[in-house]
């Protein structure tokens, strides 16, 4: 029962990052050369980076996908309701962990990544 709660949550939470990134009446060109990467992070490491759920280390799917996604144009993506879904010092840590980590300092979204000494 708990697993069945938990898949809901995740395709809502999904649904919802997905509908942020990509609003029915987008009509700007930027960005959109890396949608296709973002819905791939969104589909295979959403459930590695969401806020209220237990940080558990990516698979190895995700991290593929972390390795050819241009990560700085999907961090051009996150906005302000995306921060709403996503925990990003998990963000850091799925980065990280899959080998391209974000660069202390730098911004994805309006999240600013810590100095590498508060990297978990």
């Amino acid at each position: 029962m708990a697993m069945h709660f938990y898949t809901n949550i995740f395709l809502l939470a999904f649904f919802a990052i997905t509908g942020i990134l990509f609003p029915s009446d987008n009509n700007m060109v930027v960005g959109q050369g890396c949608k296709a990467d973002v819905v791939n992070l969104v589909n295979n490491c959403g459930m590695f980076v969401l806020r209220n759920a237990p940080r558990v280390d990516p698979s190895p799917q995700c991290c593929a996908v972390v390795q050819k996604a241009n990560i700085p144009c999907a961090c051009s993506q996150v906005t302000s309701e995306t921060l709403k879904a996503l925990d990003m010092n998990k963000v850091v840590f799925v980065a990280k962990f899959c080998g391209r980590p974000l660069p202390p300092g730098s911004k994805c979204g309006a999240y600013n990544v810590p100095p590498a000494a508060y990297l978990g």
